[in-house]
């Protein structure tokens, strides 16, 4: 039987490019989405093209109940999620004195609540099985802060240590549990940040340039594939050395 890989915030960006390169592979391939009907739909319409059974399903992970609705449509489609991909994320850009509480908990609630309820929901069919991946889509802020992004940086450290503790717990269980770190990855959400910051980044990356969302999907990739079934409880961080540990 296939493997079932749910992808959430995969319309765009890294969850697009990590869905187009697993539909390379032998899987079925759920596209979750929360406003982005037509790039979900049409993302899937062009994994079926490749010959792979893939649908998209709305729900915004920071509510459980929509969450819960997800699974419950894929468990009757698929029977299971396999490879769990916690991509979808949120941020806000700017000093700590100017963040609102509703953007601090409206951030939490979709980048760790929605980790978690996901995680929660996915992992008794894992267990039942003897098998499952985590994969959850962290930052290099969430490893050493980020001026200006303390919201953002703070969540990604949460989703760091969140992963290594389900790690150690859901191993005797066959399960893995990893982070994909990465430094500044051309998407929307670096549309955030204007011309020159980018460059400053982009200069002090020993590398020299940014990443692209399909460079981050190879990493996944791996993970996902046998090659990465000794990995557990490690952030792995493509980041062209901006950030070395």
């Amino acid at each position: 039987m296939k493997r079932t890989v749910l992808i959430t915030g995969s319309s765009r960006g890294i969850g697009r490019a990590i869905a187009l390169k697993l539909a390379e592979g032998d899987y079925n391939i759920v596209v979750n989405y929360s406003n982005s009907k037509d790039m979900a739909d049409n993302l899937a319409d062009t994994i079926r093209a490749m010959g792979k059974d893939s649908i998209a399903v709305q729900a915004d992970v920071s509510d459980y109940n929509q969450v819960k609705k997800m699974f419950d449509q894929v468990f009757d489609r698929f029977g299971k999620v396999d490879i769990l991909i916690n991509n979808a994320g949120i941020s806000v850009y700017g000093m700590l004195q100017d963040t609102s509480i509703e953007e601090w908990h409206k951030v939490y609630a979709t980048n760790v609540n929605g980790t978690f309820y996901c995680t929660k929901l996915a992992i008794p069919k894992m267990i039942s099985q003897k098998y499952g991946k985590i994969i959850n889509i962290s930052s290099i802020w969430g490893l050493v802060g980020a001026s200006c992004e303390s919201l953002y940086a703070s969540t990604k450290g949460a989703i760091n240590t969140f992963t290594k503790s389900i790690a150690k717990e859901l191993a005797p269980s066959g399960i893995t549990a990893n982070v994909v770190a990465p430094g500044v990855v051309l998407t929307d959400m670096s549309d955030q940040l204007d011309e020159e910051a980018l460059e400053v980044v982009r200069e002090e990356t020993p590398l020299g340039r940014h990443s692209s969302p399909e460079e981050i999907a190879d990493v996944v990739d791996f993970l996902v594939s046998d090659k990465g079934d000794f990995f557990t409880g490690q952030i792995i961080s493509p980041n062209g050395g901006l950030v070395i540990q």
